[in-house]
């Protein structure tokens, strides 16, 4: 008599091939992938986002096939999608007469509970594993946070960079003398040196779009399902790191604030889809770009710059979003209301530089992280719009937007709606700081230095009103204490004047 099997739950965003659970097959052993509705819906996702995430998904499947292993897929066409994962589960679990279940720890606060309260209503054991992704449990940055009021991610860098002994010369001291190199990382890119050639692999994913249409998913954004770019398994991933190593990196820390209308991908890796899904691991991504340092390849900034954003903020805003789920999502410290403009949606607005990111995102699913909050999350919070929203835009139009990393980044950082326990202050500029970072001021419709008049630049008005009817929350913020003794040298009438542009623009925000 065959004993029982175990099923094994793998998400989307749990695509690790080398998982221990892989090592050995077991005919025991049935592994369980869902394309459903509950994961396409629960936001508006861009088309790229769901049409690679299903793609990977079905490649993963076709690997463990071929090893030998027991799959049982639910494709996006099958009524079994309509369904929610546990009322599959349970269905399945029926079906094989499975005797335990067993799945990776999801990152996600709605699908930890979700999956924890179906295991406890179950008839079988149920167990949940790690995903053996992250360098940090889900509880560790509040260990190391622990009695502190602000949680700043360099003292949470330099203690991962000593654990982790990465960029170290011993134990204690980091190579080069200083921890951040950030100083050296912020120069506008003039067309030289060229930006490298995009090698990714492209996918004809037609027939799978068109399945996803079919079953009625909405979704926003170009699907491009002919020429999908993004990385689809394991090797693909390899391979885009290996070109990013090669060509990318030695210059990816001056240009990496950069804005460019000519070259939306300049140095960056476009690595984080592959590293949120779990296809490459960031220890191994963090190991080739500190060899490329120590191999005199690519310069310390630029190193220190990329190992940043994976070891330090990557694994800190994981540990803010454990820390404080659930209830993160409905912060709001200046109570901000207003709904999303319509050219959020379209691209369609006369201001260049909200038009170039935004359009970008469209198109490619994917901005840096100046784009994401210097352009997109700087509007939004001067204009006052619902940090909700805002996070459920972008939590939909990134590629790499899973909550756990989204949330903290646009809630905490980009829209300050966490009053300041994750930035020290609000990320906010007028024209002058994007001009500075790129040509996307270049044939705007509005003047970047005219703060008042049919054809000032919004960001200029919304910026000096955000600081004056902010003044009794920020005013005593001593990171900002300079925006405030440059309004107490301006006059009453061009408070006045300014407050009145700022005031004209948020009642047609849809036009500007």
């Amino acid at each position: 008599m065959s004993p029982k099997p175990t099923l094994r739950l793998i998400l989307g965003d749990q695509l690790n091939a080398q998982h221990r659970w892989f090592t050995e097959v077991d005919a025991a052993t049935i592994y369980v992938l869902m394309e459903v509705r509950q994961e396409t819906d629960y936001v508006l996702h861009h088309a790229q986002k769901i049409l690679a995430i299903f793609a990977a998904m079905r490649d993963l499947a076709r690997q463990l096939r071929q090893l030998g292993h027991s799959v049982h897929y639910i494709a996006i066409d099958e009524v079994a999608s309509t369904r929610t994962m546990p009322e599959n589960i349970e269905a399945l679990i029926r079906h094989y007469d499975a005797c335990a279940f067993e799945y990776q720890a999801p990152d996600e606060w709605r699908l930890d509970q979700q999956l924890y309260q179906a295991g406890r209503r179950s008839t079988i054991p149920w167990l949940m594993v790690d995903s053996e992704h992250f360098y940090t449990a889900r509880h560790e940055a509040a260990d190391i946070f622990a009695g502190r009021k602000q949680w700043l991610m360099e003292f949470f860098y330099r203690q991962m960079r000593s654990t982790q002994q990465v960029l170290m010369e011993d134990a204690k001291k980091p190579v080069g003398g200083q921890w951040n190199f950030d100083h050296d990382n912020r120069k506008p890119w003039r067309g030289t040196p060229a930006e490298p050639q995009d090698s990714r692999t492209l996918h004809d994913h037609g027939q799978l779009w068109q399945s996803i249409v079919a079953a009625g998913v909405k979704s926003f954004g170009a699907p491009h399902a002919d020429r999908l770019a993004w990385a689809l398994n394991r090797d693909e991933a390899l391979q885009q790191l290996d070109a990013f190593i090669e060509r990318a990196l030695p210059h990816f820390g001056d240009f990496q604030d950069a804005m460019s209308s000519k070259a939306w991908r300049l140095f960056h890796s476009l690595l984080s889809f592959a590293l949120n899904v779990k296809m490459l691991n960031p220890r191994e991504v963090v190991a080739r770009a500190q060899a490329a340092y120590h191999a005199g390849h690519a310069p310390l900034a630029a190193v220190e710059g990329f190992i940043r954003q994976i070891l330090g903020w990557r694994e800190y805003v994981r540990g803010v979003y454990w820390a404080h789920m659930p209830g993160y999502a409905e912060k709001n410290f200046f109570g901000h209301a207003r709904p999303l403009p319509s050219w959020f949606w379209d691209g369609k607005t006369k201001m260049h530089c909200l038009s170039q990111a935004i359009t970008q995102s469209l198109e490619q699913a994917h901005a840096h992280h100046i784009q994401r909050l210097m352009v997109i999350g700087n509007f939004a919070l001067l204009a006052g719009l619902d940090p909700a929203r805002v996070h459920g835009w972008y939590l939909g139009i990134y590629i790499d937007a899973f909550e756990w990393v989204e949330l903290p980044n646009t809630v905490g950082m980009s829209q300050f709606a966490d009053g300041g326990l994750l930035a020290t202050k609000p990320y906010v500029s007028s024209a002058a700081y994007i001009d500075r970072m790129g040509d996307y001021c270049k044939g705007c419709h509005y003047d970047k230095k005219a703060r008042v008049g049919e054809r000032a630049c919004p960001f200029n008005a919304l910026y000096w009103d955000f600081f004056h009817r902010n003044a009794d929350t920020l005013e005593r913020n001593p990171r900002i204490g300079m925006a405030y003794r440059q309004l107490e040298k301006m006059d009453a009438a061009t408070i006045a004047a300014f407050r009145q542009q700022a005031a004209t623009m948020l009642t047609r925000l849809d036009s500007l």
